[in-house]
């Protein structure tokens, strides 16, 4: 495989742990790496040179670059075999991150940037990726089981696809278990025509069960005889969706989720599940959009 991750860099200890991963996920993808520091200052007019009662060596650019240098080193110690490239391109973080997505298979970001404020579990940039990216878009928080599975949350709704797709390539690559999880309860789950409409009951006791089980199988279906060495669990479970794709995450090495499910609200770019996940997740935490993201 070839292609290309982009992880943003701006000297946060959660942006060096993006740099870190996303080198790790050039290198499993046999794709080069391109490390990007979004300058703002220069776009809100302050002078991007050092000061004149201040050291040559100074000034917010030099500032950026060694940003930029100290990022590129470490993915060269976490990947020496990935091709490693750089730029510091002048504008908002999210805009510029938006704009390099159109032309990468994955953008890496941390949890929280510099700019975050105390409190915030999750940074506005990672957020907004997550709505906006042209591309997957991975969100690193805690740090990852090294040896769990992929867990994929399945609805069963059409944006779903896409992510269920990425999660079983990502398994495939990190030669692992996909865990394909469906929760459902009474309240969000839609209620499945009679078998014998002369029945006293709509539907007999577990006969919504049973439908989960089905959207589970049928969401899934193909994909297997597309990744026949991937290890697939399945699991319907009855309850919230996202507690219980957040108890999952406590033993997964990557969590999938997709942009908007079944239960979105329209107009909403980024749902629910998808924003409690890069907020509670236990380990990073990949947004997929759904087919006709990339345009």
């Amino acid at each position: 495989m070839s292609g290309l991750v982009v992880v943003g860099a701006d000297g946060s200890a959660s942006s060096l742990a993006a740099v870190d991963t996303a080198a790790r996920e050039a290198r499993v993808r046999g794709a080069g790496l391109r490390v990007v520091h979004a300058f703002l200052w220069p776009a809100m007019h302050v002078p991007r040179g050092p000061s004149s009662v201040g050291p040559s060596e100074g000034g917010l650019w030099k500032t950026a670059e060694r940003l930029v240098t100290e990022a590129v080193d470490r993915a060269r110690a976490a990947a020496p075999e990935v091709d490693i490239t750089d730029a510091v391109v002048t504008g908002e973080p999210l805009t510029v991150l938006e704009a390099q997505s159109r032309g990468a298979d994955l953008v890496v970001v941390g949890s929280r940037g510099m700019s975050g404020f105390v409190g915030l579990l999750v940074g506005s940039t990672a957020v907004h990726l997550a709505a906006h990216g042209r591309c997957p878009v991975l969100v690193v928080r805690e740090e990852p089981s090294p040896e769990g599975p992929v867990v994929v949350g399945v609805d069963g709704s059409p944006a779903g696809g896409s992510a269920v797709d990425f999660a079983f390539a990502e398994a495939a690559l990190r030669g692992c278990d996909l865990v394909a999880l469906h929760a459902w309860t009474t309240w969000n789950a839609p209620l499945p025509p009679p078998k014998d409409a002369s029945a006293p009951y709509a539907n007999p006791p577990g006969a919504l069960a049973e439908e989960e089980e089905r959207l589970l199988s049928e969401a899934l279906a193909g994909r297997r005889e597309r990744y026949p060495d991937v290890p697939v669990q399945h699991r319907v479970e009855h309850s919230g969706t996202r507690e219980a794709l957040i108890e999952a995450s406590r033993s997964a090495q990557l969590m999938v989720v997709g942009a908007r499910g079944r239960g979105g609200f329209t107009g909403l770019l980024l749902g629910s599940v998808s924003q409690a996940m890069l907020h509670h997740a236990h380990c990073p935490v990949a947004v997929v959009r759904g087919a006709g993201a990339r345009q």
